[in-house]
């Protein structure tokens, strides 16, 4: 069995003494602290900023006009007030293929919460229709 002072001796060529072992521990503490900062730092930043005002539309029904070849689609929007909106309203068939759209614009309101009717021209009979997507105009 090796002496105490043998012992040190290949400690020190190892680095395995009680500074080396204290360092790696503070290197190590540091590191986990820079780690957590840059996370908070990100979800503050991607997440909650909350400065983008959020649209979203919600299918409330459809009548089919096929004699008409047209679609009655309607829905609710929920957006801030004063902000202009666009919407693309879709007419589909029995296979999910687009037969008819139209994009519509809708200005600001103040008013958070509204309810639009809207007639889409089809191209083919038509089996539903509905909000594809809205966003901010």
């Amino acid at each position: 069995m090796p002496e105490p002072a043998e012992n040190d001796a290949l400690d020190a060529r190892y680095g395995r003494t009680r500074a080396r072992r204290t360092r790696d521990r503070l290197l190590l503490v540091g590191g986990a602290v820079v780690v957590a900062i840059v996370l908070v730092a990100w979800v503050v930043w991607a997440g909650l900023d909350g400065r983008r005002p959020t649209v979203e539309a919600t299918d409330t029904g459809h009548r089919l006009m096929n004699e008409q070849r047209a679609v009655e689609v309607s829905w609710t929007l929920s957006v801030p007030p004063g902000n202009d909106t666009a919407c693309i309203v879709q007419a589909l068939d029995e296979d999910f293929t687009v037969v008819g759209w139209r994009v519509i614009e809708i200005p600001a309101s103040d008013r958070h919460l509204r309810e639009f009717t809207e007639v889409v021209r089809v191209a083919r009979e038509a089996n539903t229709g509905l909000i594809s997507r809205c966003w901010l105009a």
